[in-house]
């Protein structure tokens, strides 16, 4: 990453601009032009660098639901588990951790009842156990990274 793309990274970060060219409208602020912006968003999303660029939505209030899940993944297993797991859309923030329940995941669905018919079928294609960590309350951590 040059000083530009890093720019554009830790800019971006606090929003990003709800006007009729918000690309252009960021290109300015950032010092660039709109194209610039474009196709370095581009190459950083396909790069990897990026894992997304776009909004985060609120599925709760749009009728849907979210589920965090864990599973007690044998080490060995992992890598196919993740990627049967990870094949899903429903399926964002996977993350792999030191404990007993090693993989951890959330589920956003379109509607409450399609959070069980998922489950079932992750359960199903991987042969293991999917628990539910219901949410009792809301937390925003304003979690950004500066590069």
């Amino acid at each position: 990453m040059d000083k530009l793309d890093r720019a554009i990274v830790n800019s971006l970060q606090d929003g990003f601009p709800l006007t009729a060219r918000p690309f252009l409208d960021a290109a300015r602020a950032l010092d660039t032009t709109e194209e610039e912006l474009i196709c370095r968003i581009r190459r950083m999303l396909d790069e990897g660098t990026l894992t997304r660029f776009g909004p985060l939505y609120d599925v709760e209030r749009g009728g849907g639901a979210f589920m965090l899940a864990a599973m007690q993944v044998p080490a060995a297993d992992f890598d196919r588990v993740a990627t049967i797991v990870n094949r899903h859309p429903e399926v964002a923030h996977n993350y792999q951790r030191e404990h007993r329940l090693n993989m951890w995941f959330v589920i956003a669905t379109e509607k409450p009842e399609d959070i069980a018919t998922l489950v079932a079928a992750i359960e199903r294609e991987t042969g293991l156990a999917v628990l539910d960590f219901p949410k009792r309350r809301e937390y925003f951590v304003g979690l950004k990274f500066a590069v």
